[in-house]
């Protein structure tokens, strides 16, 4: 993946010259289900999670499908593609446990819902590879990966985001035509006035992709900064697709001032708490116990500018900002994250409990840029579809899933919800690529790869 967009989210020069310095590896590992390192899971009648392999976090209750592989080698319980979807995955790890670098990610976990059921729950590689500097660690010290393993979802906090300021729309409490600064008084960018709250969710608002929020005195100032920034040069608000983590950190501000809640107790009281999502939130650090912390968490950056991430939001500016921002910060598991596509393939219930108002729903996966412009200078094919805070029709991510109807997101740190309502199909495919070094591969290949697979084995 191209640096810039990386550059201009405030990663500077120097993060920028660490970056370019990791080395490659060009090995390939040989794909299969037989990795000692590799885990899965099914899902019982009663919803509950059973475990295969040696990473495997449950036993198998009575009563439910049996923890042993089939004939064919899938674990019993899951679809037949598990083991094609596990194969993919294995082809993007590093070849041997002593090669230094990878050419996709150390590690992976995929959960594939298909009309709301579980047919894929696999786990490959390690959750913890590399300390700082970077450098490999002793098989000793490293973390496999589970399946209820965490995940820093990076941009795909912006779905988050998304929700929850359209559960404020139902209530009559915004409205996604009114300008921002109806809501937020102090959005006084140059060129901001005309700026509405939906153009903040489809990226037409015109700002740009980061905000500088280095070198403030305290978090105070550096949201100000953020609402003060203005629009990119020449740019008309409504006109153009520009991806802005500007207009989510923006959006994120409004869920606080209409809620009176700051936003990660917004998204507690209004979307995880009453989905009965646990793995789920802002500052992970801050609410998992020391056990969980150590087995469950997923490493991202290990460059010597910031030392070993884990459990501290990979994003320079949402770090700057304490790690609550609408733009990313939230850590979740992948059955947590594919509850999330579910409710929205549900038109916004989960067990039966209204979440988001269908008609709500609905708008929100509608493309509301349709006949735009798309300025993506590191995806110059991607076009301007967008929903309401989803991405439609991308191929480059979607693979042969890509439709008009198929919605996602995906995050810079490798995480990626894809959603194709004609399969009634959700697939959460959490990778931690960014461990070491974000510039050692670029995660849409196989996420594309795996949307192919898909597309092939599910009707």
């Amino acid at each position: 993946m191209p640096i810039a967009r990386r550059t201009l989210l405030g990663g500077g020069l120097a993060a920028v010259t660490s970056a370019l310095a990791g080395c490659a590896d060009d090995g390939a590992t040989t794909p299969g289900l037989g990795d000692p390192g590799d885990a899965a899971t099914a899902t019982d009648a009663a919803g509950n999670r059973v475990g295969f392999g040696s990473a495997g976090n449950s036993a198998a209750p009575s009563g439910s499908p049996s923890a042993t592989a089939t004939p064919g080698g899938v674990p019993a319980g899951q679809a037949r593609y598990a083991q094609g979807v596990t194969a993919l995955l294995r082809k993007h790890l590093p070849a041997t446990g002593q090669t230094v670098a990878h050419k996709g990610f150390p590690g992976a976990v995929a959960v594939v819902l298909v009309d709301g059921k579980t047919t894929v729950h696999i786990a490959v590689g390690e959750a913890l590879r590399y300390g700082a500097g970077p450098k490999l660690l002793p098989a000793g010290q490293r973390v496999a990966m589970h399946p209820d393993s965490i995940f820093d979802l990076a941009s795909v906090t912006k779905v988050y985001t998304a929700i929850l300021l359209l559960q404020q729309v139902d209530k009559g409490r915004v409205d996604l035509g009114a300008p921002v600064r109806d809501y937020l008084p102090g959005f006084t960018g140059t060129g901001t006035e005309r700026v509405t709250v939906e153009m903040l969710l489809t990226h037409t608002s015109g700002l740009p992709v980061g905000a500088k929020v280095t070198g403030l005195a305290d978090n105070a100032a550096r949201w100000n900064a953020v609402l003060t920034t203005g629009l990119v040069s020449g740019a008309v608000p409504g006109d153009t697709f520009r991806y802005s983590s500007v207009g989510l950190m923006v959006a994120g501000k409004i869920v606080e001032k209409v809620t009176g809640q700051r936003l990660d107790q917004a998204l507690k009281s209004n979307l995880t708490g009453p989905m009965g999502l646990r793995d789920t939130g802002f500052t992970p650090n801050t609410w998992l116990s020391s056990t969980a912390k150590t087995g469950r968490l997923v490493a991202t950056d290990a460059r010597s500018s910031r030392g070993l991430l884990r459990g501290t939001v990979h994003d320079d500016v949402a770090n700057h900002l304490g790690g609550v921002a609408g733009h990313a910060g939230v850590f979740a598991t992948a059955t947590d994250l594919a509850a999330i596509g579910q409710l929205l393939l549900d038109g916004g219930t989960h067990r039966g409990k209204r979440i988001l108002g269908a008609a709500t729903v609905r708008r929100m996966l509608t493309d509301h840029n349709a006949g735009k412009p798309a300025v993506d200078p590191e995806r110059p094919n991607r076009t301007a579809a967008h929903g309401l805070g989803v991405v439609l029709n991308q191929s480059w991510f979607m693979g042969r899933l890509a439709s008009a109807r198929t919605f996602g997101h995906t995050g810079f740190a490798g995480p990626s919800l894809l959603v194709d309502p004609r399969r009634k199909l959700v697939l959460a495919l959490l990778t931690n690529r960014a461990h070491p070094n974000w510039s050692w591969s670029n995660p849409d290949p196989v996420r594309a790869a795996v949307g192919d697979l898909l597309a092939k084995e599910v009707a």
